[in-house]
């Protein structure tokens, strides 16, 4: 007889799913969806002044009709001013649906985010983003934090000139500008970020401009409000080298310019390297290591954080195969509760055996979720 497939559902339980998945999603976007909500309902307290952002315990689930899809779990970061975070992980492991949450760009009403902390530092006073009714966050988005989408073709709209799509972020935040003023600083956006000819580039359309440009102008678009908060979602996917180089000496630029933090997000170590002071690094929608850029690079302690490493081309080092890291990601429906990296792990203990690990501290700055270093800080 065939064994049963653990992840096969029948119709009735799939129904019964649906059923009480539409009772939390309704009443989730019922809280976010109320209007006119007063201030004092989502004003909180920075844990430390000097952080732009500070994640604390966020979840963010998809409610799906085989089960709950929990692509980010427990997760918990700071972004300091001025300083440039690397999150860092495979395709699927909760990146971009942590920096989502924190836009309030999760797509609703399946994807919610369920519990946790975003605290957002405005400098005089700091809001938890997690309680941002939709209205309230319409003034924060684009203008405290903005965000540089992973492929600008579909980022622009096609059917709009390049100058009406800058022109409406600025009228949305800056209601008592003159049409003449909001030109103006969308060409001086369009300069800022290096395109030639910024009148001309004003009046096109992104189809007319090359993919380098259309990149630069979803850059421009970002900036153009002077945010507190940068997040940059893959913003040289799909660029040739030669441009990717352009795009990060932009964006470095930029960020002492305005004295932005900047949230880079990407599955390449070498920009992470080279851009980031701190890294973050995910696997299956939780933090498995993070700490100062040197410490995660020339002394990466989690078995995963390792085997990404491990799994980079040297140049002038000569090797038969590359490596990679053996198995595959658990199904995000039904999460184990022990470490999500076990079953994949070259590296166990008779400790992985048990529950989940909590972080431990290597140092003060560098943390790493793993048995391997409960009881020795200077254990490899």
């Amino acid at each position: 007889m065939a064994k049963k497939d653990s992840n096969f559902i029948t119709a009735r339980e799939s129904r019964r799913i649906s059923k009480e998945n539409l009772k939390i999603t309704r009443k989730l976007d019922k809280r976010l969806s109320r209007k006119h909500v007063p201030e004092s309902e989502f004003l909180t307290q920075m844990k430390d002044p000097g952080n732009v952002v500070e994640f604390d315990d966020l979840h963010t689930y998809f409610f799906t009709d085989v089960g709950t899809v929990k692509a980010v779990d427990g997760v918990s970061f700071n972004v300091p001013v001025g300083k440039t975070i690397g999150i860092v992980g495979e395709s699927g492991c909760g990146k971009s649906v942590t920096s989502l949450s924190l836009m309030q760009l999760v797509q609703r009403p399946n994807g919610q985010v369920v519990s946790g902390e975003m605290r957002l530092n405005l400098g005089d006073k700091a809001y938890d983003v997690a309680k941002m009714p939709i209205e309230a966050m319409q003034k924060i988005r684009g203008n405290v934090v903005s965000m540089i989408f992973q492929e600008p073709m579909t980022s622009l709209n096609p059917v709009f000139r390049i100058g009406f799509q800058l022109d409406e972020v600025i009228k949305l935040h800056n209601p008592d500008m003159n049409d003449e003023e909001v030109k103006q600083r969308s060409v001086e956006a369009i300069k800022m970020v290096g395109i030639p000819d910024a009148e001309g580039i004003y009046e096109r359309y992104p189809h007319e401009l090359s993919g380098g440009m259309r990149q630069r102008i979803v850059i421009a678009m970002a900036l153009v409000c002077n945010p507190r908060l940068i997040i940059a979602d893959e913003p040289t996917t799909a660029l040739d080298v030669t441009i990717q180089a352009q795009i990060l000496e932009l964006l470095r630029k930029l960020k002492g310019e305005i004295n932005a933090s900047i949230m880079l997000i990407t599955h390449d170590l070498g920009v992470i390297a080279e851009m980031a002071d701190y890294v973050v690094v995910m696997y299956a929608g939780r933090v498995v290591e993070k700490g100062l850029a040197d410490e995660v690079f020339l002394d990466p302690r989690h078995p995963y954080t390792i085997g990404l490493m491990e799994s980079k081309p040297v140049i002038n080092k000569k090797v038969d195969r590359l490596y990679s890291i053996p198995g595959s990601v658990p199904n995000p429906v039904n999460m184990p509760d022990y470490c999500y990296f076990r079953d994949r792990c070259e590296k166990c203990v008779a400790k992985c055996q048990g529950k989940y690990p909590p972080e431990m501290h290597v140092s003060s700055t560098h943390i790493v979720s793993c048995w391997r270093y409960e009881n020795a800080t200077d254990k490899r």
